[in-house]
């Protein structure tokens, strides 16, 4: 693994560059606005032999706009942002894929990739999904900040969110945000959440990415599996 951001050029010498994408958004009174940025940088460290890139820190967070804080992008300009990001670091670069920390870039990051695979650019993208996890700010995410940046969680102010499941709410939120299903804003139930918890978590989404990256069979969406 080597950062980019530290790099000089004249040691840049193509390869597979990662880059993670998250937002600034709203996760609860107990977990900080970029806590998808942080998550998907620290899934993307855990590649090796890649160079690491600069997180591209804003998104897609529509549905999160009823909370203070919140800056979103949107997805037409996310998809411009990306697809402008992929054809010029394509000049050098031999491979890239976009490290999703943000469920709401999906659509953006689905569109950018398969437009500039169809330019002929190597690309894809990974989202930072673990399976059986919550929605937003629950359990789940909260385990994996405990672990990555504790300094950052207020856990004292966490509080049991909306739980049902996120099919059952997709409709509402959809339509009206996130602040029309929970007023906290969290999806989930970050009780019981450990660091411990959040290293396993952690160490799963880093095998999954590195095992799709080797595969590399992007999806007709351009996402790795």
């Amino acid at each position: 693994m080597a950062d980019l951001g530290s790099a000089r050029w004249p040691n840049v010498d193509g390869g597979l560059v990662v880059v993670p994408v998250g937002s600034v958004e709203q996760h609860g009174p107990h977990l900080p606005l970029t806590t998808d940025t942080t998550i998907a940088v620290a899934v993307a460290t855990g590649m090796s032999d890649a160079w690491i890139a600069p997180a591209l820190s804003y998104g897609a967070s529509g549905e999160h706009e009823g909370f203070p804080g919140t800056v979103s992008l949107g997805r037409t300009a996310l998809s411009t942002v990306i697809v402008e990001y992929g054809r010029s670091i394509c000049r050098w670069a031999d491979r890239v894929i976009f490290v999703n920390g943000h469920g709401g870039n999906g659509f953006a990051l689905a569109d950018a990739a398969t437009l500039l695979r169809y330019e002929g650019r190597d690309v894809a993208w990974f989202p930072c999904w673990v399976p059986g996890g919550d929605a937003h700010a629950g359990r789940t995410e909260t385990s994996l900040m405990l672990h990555i940046a504790p300094e950052q969680v207020v856990i004292e102010a966490a509080v049991v969110g909306n739980t049902d499941p996120i099919t059952a709410l997709m409709e509402r939120l959809t339509a009206s945000g996130v602040a029309s299903v929970s007023g906290s804003g969290v999806l989930g139930d970050p009780s019981g959440a450990t660091p411990a918890e959040g290293a396993d978590l952690l160490a799963g989404l880093r095998q999954r990415l590195v095992l799709a990256a080797q595969r590399w069979t992007p999806d007709d969406r351009g996402m790795l599996r």
